[in-house]
């Protein structure tokens, strides 16, 4: 079993358009997080600390807060429908705190499980 792998490779191919809704939902909140993070790091708080504008800091901050925890419960619904390993939700959790990583994560969550998808459907 490699990286990329989980514990169980193949899935029940009736569970497969659950996986794929889960996919997708999934993929838009690590979008979504990504983006809110990465301006309020690379926006908001350059506007805050340098220029004493917390405006951009309160829109995106609150926001990306809020919808972390629902890319979390994202994660925890698609990684219990393909078997994921506690590893992949640490890494998950970890990307949406740091810019530019849930971007990253995204990609190798989206890989893996298309993978699985591909395996049980043959």
């Amino acid at each position: 079993m490699n990286e990329y792998e989980s514990r169980s490779d193949i899935v029940d191919p009736e569970d497969i358009p659950g996986i794929r809704g889960a996919l997708l939902r999934y993929r838009v909140m690590a979008w979504v997080v990504g983006i809110l993070l990465v301006i309020l790091m690379c926006v908001g708080l350059p506007l805050k600390y340098i220029w004493g504008d917390g405006r951009v800091v309160t829109w995106t901050g609150v926001p990306h807060g809020w919808l972390y925890a629902v890319l979390l419960i994202t994660a925890y619904d698609l990684g219990r429908r393909v078997g994921w390993p506690i590893k992949w939700f640490l890494g998950i959790m970890a990307a949406g705190t740091v810019p530019f990583l849930s971007f990253v994560a995204e990609h190798f969550a989206t890989k893996h499980v298309r993978s699985v998808i591909e395996r049980s459907s043959s």
